[in-house]
């Protein structure tokens, strides 16, 4: 290939330094420029299929994209369920390498346009287009989505498509352009596309704001966006975010393994029980008998199944061998505290990481499936699912086991027969290096020094019961932007709240609902300080609130009022 007289032969991973180096940007020069959107006129919808985004529109290496479809969606639903007559465009990035997969993305334009756009980030692995006319991450049930508002919205598959393993398939890292993608180099590509898409369409040089919302991956992709491009982004909603993904990864390894051992896995009237004798045991620690623990640091420090009680009776089974359901024999109570304690690495990673925190598997629910709820499979699917990880790894064992299983046999081994359980993720021996080399695509470094300078302003927020992703590692990432910065300069432009009650994207005992793009907006645009924020109950009790509580505080029963009324409880250290 040949670029302004600078002939490249050269990987994937050093092409970005080789095209800076050249003057370019991947894009054929031959390529059409973008369109003078201050003298074009708006494209109609149907004038979008087949229109060519040049890959020098693109800021990382790419071999351009094409609108493959395209098409106005009339209007429908009411109130906050309404969807605004939009054009719903889906493209095609193609990569740079041949050999690896596309980018498949969607934009959904409002024809009322509001001059400002939302990109969605993805879960798990990715491998699937989010949907673009729904919702940010536990949002609001009675306000609009974001196309409702007159938003353009966008998301992409991360540069895959997923096999039947849907959000758990790995197989895409077997390919680097593939893995740099997911990493975090789709999500340059795809807002690049996707902007100039938008511009074309309403005839525009420039949005009037940019804002990105996930959760889990999502919340890594908000907060890699930030991190990677902060000129490209005025605000960020990031809900419980696997940020340092590698580290991530190795935590749920460890717990992985234990569960994996003979006698381990606990099944769903043991999860029950051990649920029950922690609720028992902390519900009051904030001073309300609500079925939520807020005071969870407390509860982690004076629990123990081996020495609790539930309605009289221990925990634990006597001598601790495994005689049923009514107690857990010490080798699931091993598990559950392992699950509860640090992944340490004795080895180095260039992420610099050196540990992945516990869970706080005390009060969660792991998967207990007598509950009724709508909600209690995805809860289940996401906790420790319904069989014990082994191999061959099941598709119903816990969520992270399928997922690890995956991982491992893609991307660090790249051997699609190896056993998952034997790797080691405190001392992974031969695969140290590999996991290393991981480690740089997948954790996001923490550093928001030019995202704070340009004025954006981050919202993250995370569940106290997730067993996936844990709170710890978010309490981490933001004492580091505290330590780095200096806890005024961060007040300045980051809120952090944690949801008692809240599991990973789902629960039935606090189903968390809370306006933060309005939030975010007033912020933003309007200078307006997050105060005095509410969440609300959409399953455990429906409507009853809680106030969210800037990290460490967490919500303490005043005394007095409605139990179910966030005005009677207060945030306390």
């Amino acid at each position: 290939m040949k670029k302004l007289g600078c002939t490249l032969s050269i990987s994937y991973s050093a092409l970005v330094i080789a095209l800076t180096a050249c003057g370019g940007s991947g894009g054929d020069s031959g390529q059409v420029a973008a369109p003078d959107t201050s003298t074009s006129l708006p494209l109609a919808c149907a004038q979008l299929p087949g229109t060519v985004i040049p890959a020098s529109s693109i800021g990382l290496p790419t071999s351009g994209g094409v609108v493959t479809a395209a098409s106005v969606v009339a209007a429908s639903g009411t109130g906050a369920s309404a969807v605004p007559e939009h054009c719903l465009v889906t493209g095609s990035i193609s990569p740079f390498d041949k050999t690896a997969p596309n980018i498949q993305f969607r934009v959904a334009m409002p024809t009322t346009w509001n001059s400002k756009v939302v990109m969605f980030g993805g879960g798990g692995f990715d491998g699937s287009i989010p949907s673009v006319t729904g919702n940010v991450p536990a949002g609001p049930t009675n306000q609009p989505t974001p196309l409702g508002r007159g938003y353009a919205t966008f998301a992409s598959d991360s540069g895959h498509q997923a096999n039947a393993f849907g959000s758990q398939d790995g197989s895409f890292a077997l390919n680097e352009e593939a893995a740099r993608n997911f990493g975090g180099d789709a999500l340059k590509k795809t807002r690049d596309a996707a902007m100039y898409l938008i511009k074309a369409r309403y005839a525009v040089d420039k949005v009037q704001k940019s804002y990105f919302a996930g959760g889990s991956t999502g919340g890594r992709e908000a907060l890699a966006s930030i991190t990677r491009w902060p000129a490209d982004w005025d605000g960020a909603i990031a809900w419980y975010p696997a940020w340092n993904d590698a580290a991530a990864l190795l935590g749920g390894h460890r717990m992985n393994r234990a569960l994996a051992k003979p006698g381990a896995y606990p099944n769903t009237a043991k999860r029950e029980l051990v649920y029950k004798a922690a609720i028992a045991a902390c519900d009051g620690l904030d001073g309300a008998m609500d079925g939520l623990i807020s005071n969870q640091s407390r509860c982690n420090a004076i629990f123990d199944p081996s020495t609790a009680t539930f309605n009289g009776r221990p925990v634990r089974c006597e001598g601790g061998a495994d005689t049923g359901d009514m107690c857990l024999s010490d080798a699931q109570i091993t598990a559950l505290k392992t699950i509860n304690t640090d992944t340490r690495f004795n080895f180095s990673l260039a992420s610099g990481e050196t540990h992945y925190p516990g869970y706080n598997v005390w009060g969660a629910d792991l998967g207990i499936t007598t509950n009724p709820s709508p909600l209690q499979p995805t809860v289940t699917f996401l906790a420790l699912g319904t069989s014990q990880p082994a191999m061959p790894m099941p598709r119903t064992a816990p969520y992270v086991s399928v997922l690890l299983d995956q991982w491992i046999k893609y991307s660090v081994t790249r051997d699609p027969n190896y056993d998952s359980l034997s790797l080691d993720p405190e001392n992974p021996g031969p695969w140290a290096g590999r996991i290393s080399e991981l480690s740089t695509l997948l954790d996001t470094r923490v550093d928001l020094n030019a995202f704070a300078a340009k004025g954006g302003k981050l919202l993250l927020a995370h569940g106290l019961s997730d067993v996936l992703v844990s709170s710890r590692a978010t309490e981490q990432y933001y004492q580091r932007l505290q330590s780095q910065m200096g806890p005024s300069e961060v007040n300045k432009f980051v809120r952090y709240y944690e949801v008692p009650g809240y599991g990973h994207a789902a629960s039935t005992s606090f189903n968390a609902s809370w306006d933060s793009l309005s939030t975010l907006e007033k912020w933003t645009e309007n200078s307006a300080t997050p105060t005095a924020e509410v969440v609300t109950d959409t399953a455990g009790v429906p409507g009853r609130t809680r106030p969210l509580c800037d990290y460490p505080k967490w919500p303490k029963y005043s005394g007095a009022g409605d139990i179910n009324s966030a005005s009677s409880f207060t945030c306390s250290n």
